[in-house]
């Protein structure tokens, strides 16, 4: 905004004193305004340096420089001499070091799809540490109720007594559905456990996950992603318990008087159907006709542990246990010639402020900033327009003083 001022007409006799003081309060008051307007634009201007409001979760994180995990396609930064990484068909997934949590490669690691009963790892660290192993519980008929068709189950039934572990071992290594609903039930219900769930992801850092059925049956909105699945695996390692149940290979499971063997579904643990991977310590495999063949798998080497997740490899079959391991094959192989794309670590909290004295009283050299990036805009326009005040007050009084003097 620009105001325009008349040329200097020839100097003729001094007009009255009342004449000089009205030209000198509309000089002020212009001046003022100038003042007011300019701070007006400073603190409006959508270009001024300064944190900006944002709201959607991809421009904040454009904003705060986006992760290259959260790059499309295939990640990794490989020095000199490393292995090219395996050319394999999943849709999605992830290599990290499970002691570190440095993610070492991976493939649209935050694309969200069905996980399948991989989220039964997300259940496991959300349940497991507040129901004691040795608890037992005779199974009610609601306890049952509602179970997906089609489900995957470990033969629990109704007026039977099980151990916690029992069902457990039956979550871990027959991905039954029907220990879960029982384990939910004793967790306080089936949306409770769906919610605590969600907020267990949250405090992981895995915020791709979208809880609705906590056995991983399909479900509307229910999704995870690689990056997730990952995080969930690698804090089960990190649980003597959950990693005790992963691990296990074969198992009894309780019939009333007898018993029947259990075998966990984790072809690369049995090497059921395909060639056992050596140093395999679990996770958890799942499968939907929705979600396809998914895969949480870790295995040590070495002095070494990392964790695999894969997520609907397009040719289907046991293609996701071949993939998994070229994936961890290659994950040993680069050890130390690759640098770290992301990590699994869930971000830190911001630091909470320290308790002090109290503010300090103000300064009179303080008080006479008026750039201070925290002042609202009532106050930086009041602030500026009293400065501008000021300063042609100061400058007609100098005036007046000397025409006095002369």
């Amino acid at each position: 905004m620009t105001i325009g001022f008349s040329p200097r007409a020839p100097r003729g006799p001094r007009a009255p004193r009342a004449a000089r003081a009205s030209r000198a309060a509309r000089l002020a008051v212009c001046c003022t305004a100038v003042c007011a307007l300019g701070a007006l634009a400073v603190v409006t201007d959508p270009e001024a340096t300064g944190p900006r409001s944002v709201t959607d979760a991809q421009d904040a994180k454009a904003a705060q420089g986006a992760p290259i995990l959260y790059r499309q396609g295939t990640q990794v930064r490989p020095r000199a001499g490393a292995p090219e990484v395996p050319d394999v068909t999943a849709v999605s997934w992830l290599v990290a070091d499970a002691d570190s949590g440095a993610v070492l490669a991976a493939h649209d690691a935050h694309r969200r799809l069905p996980p399948a009963s991989t989220l039964k790892t997300l259940f496991a660290l959300t349940v497991l540490p507040g129901l004691p192993s040795g608890l037992r519980h005779t199974v009610k008929s609601e306890e049952l109720a509602g179970i997906g068709a089609g489900s995957s189950l470990v033969g629990v039934k109704e007026g039977r007594t099980y151990t916690v572990a029992d069902l457990w071992r039956g979550v871990f290594l027959s991905s039954g559905n029907d220990a879960v609903r029982v384990l939910a039930h004793l967790n306080g219900g089936w949306k409770a456990t769906a919610r605590q769930m969600r907020d267990k992801a949250r405090a992981l850092g895995a915020r791709d996950t979208h809880v609705v059925s906590p056995d991983g049956y399909d479900a509307p909105g229910q999704v995870s992603s690689a990056y997730d699945l990952a995080v969930f695996g690698r804090a089960g390692l990190r649980n003597a318990e959950f990693a005790g149940y992963c691990a296990t290979a074969t198992a009894k499971f309780p019939a009333g008087g007898w018993s029947y063997g259990i075998q966990n579904t984790n072809r690369l643990l049995t090497g059921a159907g395909v060639e056992r991977y050596p140093g395999l310590i679990g996770v958890k495999n799942g499968y939907t006709t929705n979600a396809g063949n998914t895969l949480i798998a870790a295995a040590k080497r070495g002095g070494r542990t990392l964790v695999v997740t894969v997520m609907r490899p397009e040719s289907g079959g046991l293609a996701v246990y071949e993939e998994t391991r070229s994936l961890l094959d290659w994950g040993f192989d680069a050890a130390g010639q690759v640098d770290a794309v992301g990590s699994l670590l869930p971000p830190r909290p911001a630091a909470a402020p320290q308790a002090g004295p109290g503010p300090r009283p103000v300064t009179r050299a303080e008080a006479a900033e008026v750039t201070v990036p925290d002042w609202p805009v009532v106050g930086a326009i009041a602030g500026a327009a009293g400065v501008g005040a000021a300063a042609v007050a100061l400058a007609l009084r100098l005036r007046t003083g000397r025409s006095a003097r002369g």
